[in-house]
């Protein structure tokens, strides 16, 4: 069913995660093909916006068919918070995210991303700004804490309602855990308990229908974010959609899975540099062959690759062999999500 996002209308609430250097042109390309809610751009810096920076604004590159697209940017300086998300508006984003959920060093150093789970008040007076500067619905991602003994997404529900947010995605586990044991959907739901008008997001552990499924069971969130769970996967949307409407996920074949990494690779090469491509496809080839047991062999002979050639005869010449379900499990890539 559509969804509504403040005055604009998602065609569903499926949604694709902002997935620092995974999600970027080409994976979006893949990503629009199956038609989510919503696809978000990777996160990029406040400071590096409003300074112009031309290699910032290159990771915000998107065609029209990856409507609706929403970017996602990073800082704690409510003194140019509503420029950024001025910026992503007039560059004809759909939505503007405020980052409040990376976890890595980085970013939290100087109190960005996760780091400003630790004063939210500050998270308040950056989305009055951002809420303020443009007419697109601002969204904000959080994650359930700093740590086990400070969990306050219920508390920055409240915070991002009243300063104008219309969504807030909340990421089941603390800054503390990174992407380590199980995401927590008991946090996601305390914060749909307290929420009003905002839209409740559920983030975390999400790699297939069943999960999506019970996601919204558990914790009535009005929509999820997809984040690992699109890796090699880009159809997932297609079948939570149908999962949720009774019916099972189309069954693929390690064929499917191949032909679609050509296509992933095509994109690749046709937007990116020879070299930056073939370095792109020793990380994106894995993603859609992980489910043979002759994976740990291409994961190897793919991180050696130096030419586009190379990476096309080893995609050719992938052995379709039976599945491993310890390759199907391993969720590991992507882990820099935010």
């Amino acid at each position: 069913m559509p969804f509504q996002l403040g005055a604009i209308q998602l065609p569903n609430n499926i949604f694709y995660a902002p997935l620092a250097g995974c999600s970027d042109y080409p994976f979006r390309q893949m990503s629009a093909n199956y038609h989510p809610g919503l696809i978000y751009c990777e996160m990029v810096k406040m400071d590096a916006l409003v300074r112009f920076d031309q290699g910032t604004f290159h990771i915000l590159d998107y065609a029209r068919r990856m409507h609706p697209i929403g970017g996602q940017i990073c800082g704690s300086k409510p003194e140019i918070a509503g420029q950024a998300a001025k910026i992503i508006e007039d560059l004809g984003f759909d939505v503007v995210d405020l980052n409040c959920g990376c976890p890595v060093d980085k970013v939290t150093k100087d109190g960005s991303g996760s780091g400003m789970m630790k004063n939210p008040a500050l998270i308040g007076e950056v989305l009055e700004k951002m809420v303020a500067a443009v007419k697109i619905p601002v969204t904000v991602k959080i994650r359930a804490g700093w740590d086990e003994n400070l969990i306050n997404a219920p508390l920055i529900t409240q915070i991002a309602e009243q300063a104008g947010a219309k969504a807030i995605c909340i990421h089941g586990r603390t800054r503390q855990q990174g992407y380590r044991g199980a995401a927590n959907w008991d946090w996601i739901k305390a914060c749909k308990e307290v929420a009003k008008s905002i839209k409740i997001i559920g983030n975390g552990d999400i790699f297939d229908a069943l999960a999506a499924e019970k996601m919204f069971e558990h914790t009535g969130c009005d929509a999820i974010l997809v984040s690992r769970g699109t890796l090699g996967q880009p159809w997932i949307v297609e079948d939570i959609i149908r999962k949720l409407q009774g019916e099972e996920p189309r069954s693929r074949t390690l064929e499917d899975c191949r032909q679609a990494l050509l296509e992933h690779f095509n994109y690749t090469i046709n937007y990116q540099q020879t070299r930056r491509a073939v370095v792109d496809m020793r990380r994106v080839g894995c993603w859609y062959l992980k489910k043979s047991a002759g994976t740990r062999a291409f994961r190897e002979q793919i991180s050696r690759a130096e030419s586009i050639e190379q990476v096309q005869d080893l995609i050719l010449n992938f052995p379709l062999g039976e599945m491993n379900e310890n390759e199907i499990n391993d969720h590991s890539e992507g882990e820099i999500s935010c």
